[in-house]
Protein backbone atom coordinates (compact mmCIF):
# COMPACT_ATOMS: atom_id res chain seq x y z
CA UNK A 1 0.00 0.00 0.00
CA UNK A 2 1.37 3.38 -0.98
CA UNK A 3 1.90 5.87 1.88
CA UNK A 4 -0.52 8.77 2.06
CA UNK A 5 0.76 11.91 0.42
CA UNK A 6 1.85 14.64 2.78
CA UNK A 7 2.92 18.21 2.14
CA UNK A 8 6.71 18.48 1.80
CA UNK A 9 8.34 21.22 3.82
CA UNK A 10 11.76 22.77 3.95
CA UNK A 11 13.65 23.83 7.01
CA UNK A 12 17.22 24.56 8.00
CA UNK A 13 18.84 21.84 10.10
CA UNK A 14 21.50 21.80 12.71
CA UNK A 15 24.80 20.36 11.52
CA UNK A 16 24.44 17.24 13.66
CA UNK A 17 21.13 16.38 11.98
CA UNK A 18 22.17 16.78 8.36
CA UNK A 19 23.35 13.30 7.42
CA UNK A 20 20.04 11.51 7.91
CA UNK A 21 18.02 13.82 5.71
CA UNK A 22 20.67 14.17 3.03
CA UNK A 23 20.99 10.45 2.40
CA UNK A 24 17.22 10.20 1.90
CA UNK A 25 17.19 12.53 -1.08
CA UNK A 26 20.62 11.91 -2.58
CA UNK A 27 22.30 14.97 -1.07
CA UNK A 28 25.30 14.62 1.20
CA UNK A 29 26.39 16.52 4.29
CA UNK A 30 28.88 18.46 2.18
CA UNK A 31 26.21 19.18 -0.40
CA UNK A 32 27.90 17.04 -3.04
CA UNK A 33 26.37 14.18 -4.98
CA UNK A 34 28.80 11.98 -6.96
CA UNK A 35 26.22 11.31 -9.63
CA UNK A 36 25.23 14.81 -10.66
CA UNK A 37 28.59 16.25 -9.68
CA UNK A 38 27.21 19.54 -8.46
CA UNK A 39 26.90 21.32 -5.15
CA UNK A 40 23.32 21.11 -3.96
CA UNK A 41 21.49 22.80 -1.12
CA UNK A 42 21.07 20.72 2.01
CA UNK A 43 17.39 19.88 2.45
CA UNK A 44 15.19 17.39 4.14
CA UNK A 45 11.74 15.97 3.39
CA UNK A 46 9.45 15.95 6.41
CA UNK A 47 6.63 13.45 6.84
CA UNK A 48 5.67 13.43 10.46
CA UNK A 49 7.37 10.52 12.14
CA UNK A 50 10.02 9.74 9.53
CA UNK A 51 12.75 9.76 12.18
CA UNK A 52 11.05 6.84 13.90
CA UNK A 53 9.82 4.96 10.84
CA UNK A 54 12.64 4.46 8.37
CA UNK A 55 10.79 1.82 6.41
CA UNK A 56 8.00 4.26 5.55
CA UNK A 57 10.54 6.88 4.59
CA UNK A 58 12.30 4.47 2.24
CA UNK A 59 9.08 3.85 0.36
CA UNK A 60 7.91 7.44 0.28
CA UNK A 61 10.88 9.80 0.29
CA UNK A 62 11.51 9.75 -3.47
CA UNK A 63 7.84 9.64 -4.40
CA UNK A 64 7.22 13.14 -3.09
CA UNK A 65 8.43 16.24 -4.81
CA UNK A 66 11.15 17.77 -2.66
CA UNK A 67 11.32 21.55 -2.46
CA UNK A 68 14.83 22.93 -2.43
CA UNK A 69 16.14 26.43 -1.88
CA UNK A 70 18.57 27.40 -4.67
CA UNK A 71 22.02 28.70 -3.66
CA UNK A 72 21.01 32.29 -4.40
CA UNK A 73 17.78 31.93 -2.37
CA UNK A 74 15.95 33.52 -5.26
CA UNK A 75 13.14 31.01 -5.66
CA UNK A 76 12.09 27.47 -4.84
CA UNK A 77 12.77 24.70 -7.33
CA UNK A 78 11.30 21.19 -7.44
CA UNK A 79 13.16 17.95 -8.16
CA UNK A 80 11.65 15.36 -10.45
CA UNK A 81 9.57 12.73 -8.59
CA UNK A 82 11.80 9.63 -8.70
CA UNK A 83 10.49 6.54 -6.93
CA UNK A 84 11.43 2.90 -6.51
CA UNK A 85 9.78 0.08 -8.45
CA UNK A 86 6.68 -1.70 -7.22
CA UNK A 87 6.69 -5.51 -7.16
CA UNK A 88 4.89 -5.65 -10.52
CA UNK A 89 7.18 -3.09 -12.12
CA UNK A 90 10.23 -4.92 -10.82
CA UNK A 91 8.97 -8.17 -12.37
CA UNK A 92 8.64 -6.48 -15.77
CA UNK A 93 12.11 -4.94 -15.56
CA UNK A 94 13.56 -8.24 -14.34
CA UNK A 95 12.14 -10.06 -17.36
CA UNK A 96 13.96 -7.61 -19.63
CA UNK A 97 17.12 -8.31 -17.67
CA UNK A 98 16.78 -12.10 -18.03
CA UNK A 99 16.02 -11.81 -21.75
CA UNK A 100 19.33 -10.05 -22.35
CA UNK A 101 21.62 -11.60 -19.74
CA UNK A 102 23.30 -14.95 -19.12
CA UNK A 103 22.34 -15.10 -15.42
CA UNK A 104 20.39 -18.36 -15.66
CA UNK A 105 22.99 -19.88 -17.97
CA UNK A 106 25.61 -18.94 -15.38
CA UNK A 107 23.69 -20.82 -12.68
CA UNK A 108 23.32 -23.80 -15.01
CA UNK A 109 27.09 -23.91 -15.45
CA UNK A 110 27.51 -24.01 -11.69
CA UNK A 111 24.87 -26.75 -11.41
CA UNK A 112 26.61 -28.88 -14.02
CA UNK A 113 30.21 -28.27 -12.99
CA UNK A 114 30.29 -27.96 -9.20
CA UNK A 115 26.96 -28.71 -7.56
CA UNK A 116 27.08 -32.52 -8.01
CA UNK A 117 30.23 -32.82 -5.88
CA UNK A 118 28.82 -30.33 -3.32
CA UNK A 119 25.63 -32.35 -2.74
CA UNK A 120 27.28 -35.77 -2.89
CA UNK A 121 27.74 -35.98 0.89
CA UNK A 122 24.28 -34.71 1.84
CA UNK A 123 22.32 -36.80 4.30
CA UNK A 124 25.29 -38.96 5.33
CA UNK A 125 23.42 -42.16 4.56
CA UNK A 126 19.97 -41.08 5.85
CA UNK A 127 16.85 -42.37 4.11
CA UNK A 128 15.53 -38.81 3.60
CA UNK A 129 17.29 -35.63 2.48
CA UNK A 130 15.65 -32.41 3.67
CA UNK A 131 16.01 -29.39 1.41
CA UNK A 132 14.92 -25.80 2.09
CA UNK A 133 14.66 -23.11 -0.58
CA UNK A 134 14.42 -19.54 0.70
CA UNK A 135 12.88 -16.95 -1.64
CA UNK A 136 12.45 -19.57 -4.34
CA UNK A 137 10.21 -17.57 -6.68
CA UNK A 138 8.62 -19.78 -9.33
CA UNK A 139 11.03 -22.63 -8.64
CA UNK A 140 13.04 -23.11 -11.83
CA UNK A 141 16.40 -23.06 -10.07
CA UNK A 142 15.08 -25.07 -7.12
CA UNK A 143 13.96 -27.91 -9.35
CA UNK A 144 17.23 -27.96 -11.28
CA UNK A 145 19.04 -28.48 -7.97
CA UNK A 146 16.54 -31.12 -6.82
CA UNK A 147 17.21 -33.11 -9.99
CA UNK A 148 20.95 -32.99 -9.34
CA UNK A 149 20.42 -34.19 -5.76
CA UNK A 150 18.21 -36.99 -7.13
CA UNK A 151 20.95 -38.05 -9.54
CA UNK A 152 23.55 -38.23 -6.75
CA UNK A 153 21.16 -39.96 -4.31
CA UNK A 154 18.91 -42.28 -6.36
CA UNK A 155 15.97 -43.89 -4.55
CA UNK A 156 16.38 -41.54 -1.56
CA UNK A 157 13.29 -39.56 -0.51
CA UNK A 158 13.73 -35.80 -0.84
CA UNK A 159 11.61 -33.54 1.34
CA UNK A 160 11.67 -30.13 -0.33
CA UNK A 161 10.31 -27.15 1.62
CA UNK A 162 9.92 -23.70 0.09
CA UNK A 163 9.72 -20.25 1.66
CA UNK A 164 8.18 -17.77 -0.77
CA UNK A 165 5.96 -14.76 0.09
CA UNK A 166 4.48 -14.18 -3.38
CA UNK A 167 1.29 -16.26 -3.86
CA UNK A 168 1.49 -15.99 -7.66
CA UNK A 169 5.02 -17.40 -7.61
CA UNK A 170 3.86 -20.28 -5.44
CA UNK A 171 1.02 -21.06 -7.87
CA UNK A 172 3.46 -21.06 -10.79
CA UNK A 173 5.88 -23.28 -8.82
CA UNK A 174 3.11 -25.78 -8.06
CA UNK A 175 2.04 -25.84 -11.71
CA UNK A 176 5.60 -26.61 -12.80
CA UNK A 177 5.78 -29.47 -10.30
CA UNK A 178 2.46 -30.89 -11.58
CA UNK A 179 3.82 -30.85 -15.13
CA UNK A 180 7.13 -32.50 -14.22
CA UNK A 181 7.03 -36.29 -14.48
CA UNK A 182 10.65 -36.82 -13.39
CA UNK A 183 10.30 -35.59 -9.79
CA UNK A 184 9.83 -39.02 -8.25
CA UNK A 185 10.34 -39.53 -4.51
CA UNK A 186 10.12 -35.78 -3.90
CA UNK A 187 7.61 -34.18 -1.54
CA UNK A 188 6.87 -30.45 -1.57
CA UNK A 189 5.76 -28.11 1.20
CA UNK A 190 5.22 -24.40 0.55
CA UNK A 191 5.31 -21.70 3.21
CA UNK A 192 3.81 -18.39 2.02
CA UNK A 193 6.10 -16.32 4.23
CA UNK A 194 9.09 -14.05 4.00
CA UNK A 195 12.33 -15.43 5.41
CA UNK A 196 11.94 -13.11 8.39
CA UNK A 197 8.39 -14.33 9.06
CA UNK A 198 9.55 -17.93 8.84
CA UNK A 199 12.38 -17.26 11.29
CA UNK A 200 10.03 -15.52 13.72
CA UNK A 201 7.50 -18.33 13.49
CA UNK A 202 10.14 -21.01 14.05
CA UNK A 203 11.44 -19.24 17.16
CA UNK A 204 7.98 -18.56 18.60
CA UNK A 205 6.91 -22.18 18.10
CA UNK A 206 10.31 -23.52 19.15
CA UNK A 207 10.65 -25.47 15.89
CA UNK A 208 14.04 -27.17 15.66
CA UNK A 209 13.74 -28.71 12.17
CA UNK A 210 17.07 -29.44 10.50
CA UNK A 211 17.90 -29.48 6.80
CA UNK A 212 20.64 -31.11 4.76
CA UNK A 213 20.72 -28.44 2.06
CA UNK A 214 19.51 -24.82 2.26
CA UNK A 215 19.85 -22.34 -0.58
CA UNK A 216 19.46 -18.55 -0.61
CA UNK A 217 19.51 -17.53 -4.27
CA UNK A 218 19.71 -13.80 -5.00
CA UNK A 219 17.51 -12.95 -2.01
CA UNK A 220 19.69 -11.47 0.72
CA UNK A 221 19.23 -7.99 -0.79
CA UNK A 222 15.69 -8.00 0.63
CA UNK A 223 16.12 -9.04 4.26
CA UNK A 224 16.22 -6.65 7.20
CA UNK A 225 19.27 -8.09 8.95
CA UNK A 226 21.65 -10.03 6.72
CA UNK A 227 23.87 -11.28 9.54
CA UNK A 228 20.92 -12.52 11.59
CA UNK A 229 19.35 -14.21 8.56
CA UNK A 230 22.52 -16.11 7.68
CA UNK A 231 23.10 -17.09 11.29
CA UNK A 232 19.53 -18.39 11.64
CA UNK A 233 19.53 -20.52 8.49
CA UNK A 234 22.99 -21.84 9.28
CA UNK A 235 21.59 -22.97 12.65
CA UNK A 236 18.98 -24.97 10.69
CA UNK A 237 21.68 -27.14 9.07
CA UNK A 238 22.04 -30.78 10.08
CA UNK A 239 25.39 -32.57 10.22
CA UNK A 240 27.21 -32.84 6.87
CA UNK A 241 24.84 -30.20 5.50
CA UNK A 242 25.48 -27.22 3.20
CA UNK A 243 24.15 -23.67 2.95
CA UNK A 244 24.36 -22.23 -0.57
CA UNK A 245 24.30 -18.46 -1.09
CA UNK A 246 24.18 -17.12 -4.65
CA UNK A 247 24.79 -13.39 -4.92
CA UNK A 248 26.44 -10.81 -7.15
CA UNK A 249 30.23 -10.90 -7.20
CA UNK A 250 32.27 -8.09 -5.68
CA UNK A 251 33.95 -7.86 -9.10
CA UNK A 252 30.69 -7.25 -10.94
CA UNK A 253 29.71 -3.98 -12.54
CA UNK A 254 26.96 -3.67 -9.95
CA UNK A 255 29.54 -3.28 -7.19
CA UNK A 256 31.07 -0.27 -8.94
CA UNK A 257 27.72 1.39 -9.65
CA UNK A 258 26.38 0.85 -6.13
CA UNK A 259 29.54 2.02 -4.43
CA UNK A 260 29.63 5.33 -6.26
CA UNK A 261 26.04 6.26 -7.04
CA UNK A 262 23.48 4.50 -4.86
CA UNK A 263 22.79 7.56 -2.71
CA UNK A 264 21.56 9.43 -5.77
CA UNK A 265 18.88 6.84 -6.50
CA UNK A 266 15.62 5.98 -4.72
CA UNK A 267 16.09 3.50 -1.87
CA UNK A 268 15.28 -0.10 -2.73
CA UNK A 269 12.52 -1.89 -0.83
CA UNK A 270 15.19 -3.29 1.47
CA UNK A 271 17.92 -0.69 1.27
CA UNK A 272 20.64 -3.32 0.86
CA UNK A 273 23.21 -2.99 -1.91
CA UNK A 274 25.44 -5.98 -1.19
CA UNK A 275 27.84 -8.30 -2.99
CA UNK A 276 29.73 -11.46 -2.13
CA UNK A 277 32.44 -9.33 -0.53
CA UNK A 278 29.95 -8.19 2.13
CA UNK A 279 28.73 -11.76 2.69
CA UNK A 280 32.30 -13.00 3.24
CA UNK A 281 32.77 -10.42 5.97
CA UNK A 282 29.57 -11.61 7.67
CA UNK A 283 30.58 -15.28 7.42
CA UNK A 284 34.02 -14.65 8.82
CA UNK A 285 32.52 -12.60 11.64
CA UNK A 286 30.30 -15.58 12.49
CA UNK A 287 33.30 -17.91 12.41
CA UNK A 288 31.89 -20.02 9.54
CA UNK A 289 33.93 -21.85 6.93
CA UNK A 290 33.00 -21.55 3.27
CA UNK A 291 34.13 -21.97 -0.33
CA UNK A 292 33.48 -19.51 -3.16
CA UNK A 293 32.86 -20.41 -6.80
CA UNK A 294 33.07 -17.48 -9.21
CA UNK A 295 31.18 -17.52 -12.50
CA UNK A 296 31.19 -14.81 -15.18
CA UNK A 297 27.82 -13.57 -16.38
CA UNK A 298 27.08 -10.98 -19.05
CA UNK A 299 24.23 -8.55 -19.67
CA UNK A 300 23.91 -6.74 -23.01
CA UNK A 301 22.87 -3.20 -22.04
CA UNK A 302 23.41 -1.52 -25.42
CA UNK A 303 19.83 -0.25 -25.55
CA UNK A 304 20.42 1.69 -22.31
CA UNK A 305 22.28 4.25 -24.39
CA UNK A 306 19.46 4.77 -26.90
CA UNK A 307 17.00 7.52 -26.01
CA UNK A 308 13.31 6.57 -26.03
CA UNK A 309 14.11 2.87 -26.43
CA UNK A 310 11.54 0.79 -24.53
CA UNK A 311 13.88 -2.12 -23.78
CA UNK A 312 16.62 0.28 -22.76
CA UNK A 313 14.18 2.04 -20.46
CA UNK A 314 13.32 -1.23 -18.70
CA UNK A 315 17.02 -2.00 -18.36
CA UNK A 316 17.72 1.35 -16.74
CA UNK A 317 14.75 0.87 -14.44
CA UNK A 318 16.21 -2.47 -13.31
CA UNK A 319 19.72 -1.05 -12.98
CA UNK A 320 18.61 1.86 -10.83
CA UNK A 321 15.56 0.36 -9.11
CA UNK A 322 13.66 3.41 -10.36
CA UNK A 323 10.32 3.63 -12.12
CA UNK A 324 10.68 5.28 -15.56
CA UNK A 325 14.22 6.42 -14.84
CA UNK A 326 14.68 7.97 -18.30
CA UNK A 327 11.76 10.36 -17.81
CA UNK A 328 12.05 11.14 -14.11
CA UNK A 329 15.79 11.42 -13.45
CA UNK A 330 17.54 14.78 -13.90
CA UNK A 331 19.51 15.11 -17.14
CA UNK A 332 22.83 15.23 -15.32
CA UNK A 333 22.01 12.02 -13.47
CA UNK A 334 21.16 10.15 -16.67
CA UNK A 335 24.26 11.42 -18.44
CA UNK A 336 26.66 10.48 -15.67
CA UNK A 337 25.07 7.09 -15.08
CA UNK A 338 25.46 6.21 -18.74
CA UNK A 339 29.08 7.35 -18.62
CA UNK A 340 29.66 5.13 -15.59
CA UNK A 341 28.02 2.13 -17.25
CA UNK A 342 30.42 2.43 -20.17
CA UNK A 343 33.55 2.39 -18.01
CA UNK A 344 35.84 -0.71 -17.97
CA UNK A 345 35.03 -1.50 -14.33
CA UNK A 346 31.37 -1.97 -15.34
CA UNK A 347 31.32 -3.26 -18.89
CA UNK A 348 33.17 -4.24 -22.02
CA UNK A 349 32.51 -3.33 -25.65
CA UNK A 350 32.31 -5.99 -28.34
CA UNK A 351 31.10 -5.70 -31.93
CA UNK A 352 29.44 -2.39 -31.17
CA UNK A 353 27.59 -3.79 -28.15
CA UNK A 354 27.99 -2.79 -24.51
CA UNK A 355 28.13 -5.82 -22.21
CA UNK A 356 27.70 -5.27 -18.48
CA UNK A 357 29.58 -7.48 -16.01
CA UNK A 358 26.90 -9.41 -14.09
CA UNK A 359 29.31 -11.90 -12.48
CA UNK A 360 27.95 -14.18 -9.73
CA UNK A 361 29.50 -15.75 -6.64
CA UNK A 362 28.26 -19.10 -5.38
CA UNK A 363 29.19 -19.35 -1.70
CA UNK A 364 28.95 -22.78 -0.05
CA UNK A 365 28.91 -22.62 3.75
CA UNK A 366 29.71 -25.73 5.78
CA UNK A 367 27.56 -26.87 8.70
Amino acid sequence: MEPKAKTPRVFMMKQSKIADGCLRVGVFSNGYCPMNGAKLPVVRAIDGDDDNDTRKAKDASFEREILMTPPNNSELCVTLPMRSLTVEEYAEAFKSFLDHSTEHQCMEQFNEKDLPSIVASLGNGKSTINVLGVGSGTGEQDLNMIRIIQAKHPAILINNEIIEPNPQHILAYKETVRNSSDLKNVSFTWHQLTSMEYEKQAKEQNIQKKFDFIHLIQMLYRVEDIRSTIRFFHSCLDCYAKLLIIILSGNSGWASIWKKYRHCLPPTDSGHYITADDIKVVLEGLGLTYQVYEFPSAWDITECFIDEDTVGGHMLDFLTGTKDFMNTAPHDLKQRLRQALGQPECSTKKDGRVVFRNDLSMIVVNS
